[in-house]
């Protein structure tokens, strides 16, 4: 089937709304991006405290190393499978609104139609394959986001 077709058979099926399915767990969503970052720049802070107290120490300069950005992507990597961990189910709920034909009709009802029936584990499925794709891409973003504006800011 082609994107037009796709389009059409959405259309034809649920109008304009059809388009919009999934989109309350989308929203709830973003509560991992907020979860992630508090948490990164926790650590991120945490790790330049650490440096600067042993470079007090020994009477140094405070110059980025390579290691300064191997700790960035520890602290990303961390901080993004603790935000996933806590916030997967709306990648649950999603998924299944989106199903064609299907008996889910709002988040809340998603949600508590799947623990009744499933149990709250299912809330977790596929939590594992999740994260092994999206800790290894969090990591080198945020590194490269850090080397940049490091770059940037001379």
């Amino acid at each position: 089937m082609g994107a037009f077709e796709c389009v059409r058979k959405v259309y034809q099926t649920d109008g304009l709304r059809g388009f919009y399915r999934g989109m309350s767990a989308s929203y709830a969503g973003i509560s991992e991006t907020v979860i992630h970052f508090v948490i990164y720049e926790s650590i991120k802070q945490k790790l330049l405290e650490y440096k600067i107290a042993s470079t007090m120490e020994n009477d140094e300069e405070s110059v980025k190393e390579a290691s300064d950005f191997v700790g960035m992507m520890l602290a990303a990597a961390t901080s993004k499978t603790c935000a996933t961990s806590i916030a997967y189910p709306h990648e649950v709920i999603r998924t299944r609104l989106r199903e064609e034909g299907t008996k889910y009709r709002s988040f809340f009802q998603t949600l508590s139609l799947i623990v009744q029936e499933e149990g709250y584990g299912s809330l977790y499925r596929g939590l594992t394959t999740h994260l092994v794709r999206q800790i290894p891409n969090t990591a080198i973003m945020m590194a490269t986001y850090e080397l940049v504006v490091y770059l940037l800011n001379g």
